[in-house]
């Protein structure tokens, strides 16, 4: 058993991880291989992550897989990452049935070549029933645009008199995002180095714990984990209230 997990507190473990899989790029490129190939090592990194999530009972996981302005990476690059979330879907469905994985989705899927928005559909569909690890993979997802929508959204409701403009509130706001269903993140992890949350679920991050690593994607493994999590574990987590009023 690895020492770091030894080291977890099971009555502090957070129930929703969001990550960031920054680095594939870089990856590929200190290795000299193509970028491509960064992509598909970064694979490997979504499996070590989710085992570990289950292994200490994470019960969400959402992963940055594809943001809106990916989209304007070049057309090869776009191309080789929506075959390789096809095939690597159909590799790892096995495996999510085994650990009782349920998949989800969150952005604007409609935008996803045909062949991978029926690939999703169907392990969504297909893990539906599963009640263990919710892993969310954040797809052609931006975060101003989810927002924007559920204002348009709120905005239409009001003229509709269906609502009051004092009727808004946070809650009503959470109702029209993406991630309605699922709990804030209380931990964010983003890899590589870079220290920014790049359009990713800024709402919901208001009062996450952030932890940046230097390690590049491909090679984040269950300890790296581990050790966002116990550093997780010895913050305190004030919500905007005193060291003191938090201890009574």
């Amino acid at each position: 058993m690895s020492l770091l997990l030894k080291n977890i507190n099971t009555d502090k473990i957070p129930q929703h991880i969001a990550v960031v899989m920054d680095g594939n790029g870089r990856w590929a490129k200190n290795n000299g291989l193509l970028r491509a190939i960064g992509h598909k090592s970064g694979v490997k990194a979504v499996r070590e992550v989710v085992q570990a999530c289950n292994d200490i009972g994470v019960k969400h996981l959402t992963l940055y897989t594809f943001s809106t302005e990916n989209w304007n990476r070049p057309k090869v690059e776009v191309n080789a990452l929506m075959e390789l979330m096809v095939d690597s879907l159909t590799k790892e469905l096995a495996g999510f049935m085994k650990n009782n994985v349920k998949i989800l989705t969150i952005g604007d899927t409609e935008d996803l070549p045909k062949r991978c928005k029926r690939k999703f559909a169907d392990v969504v569909a297909m893990t539906a029933n599963n009640s263990g690890l919710n892993l969310i993979f954040a797809l052609s997802y931006s975060s101003r645009k989810e927002i924007t929508s559920a204002v348009k959204a709120i905005a239409e409701a009001v003229l509709k008199n269906e609502i009051s403009p004092e009727e808004i509130n946070s809650e009503l706001i959470d109702k029209h995002l993406y991630t309605s269903a699922i709990p804030d993140p209380e931990l964010l992890i983003r890899t590589s180095g870079e220290l920014r949350i790049s359009n990713f679920l800024l709402w919901q991050l208001a009062y996450s714990e952030l932890y940046f690593t230097p390690v590049l994607w491909p090679d984040f493994k269950k300890d790296d984990l581990y050790a966002a999590v116990i550093d997780y574990q010895q913050r305190e987590r004030r919500f905007g209230k005193t060291s003191e009023q938090i201890k009574k």
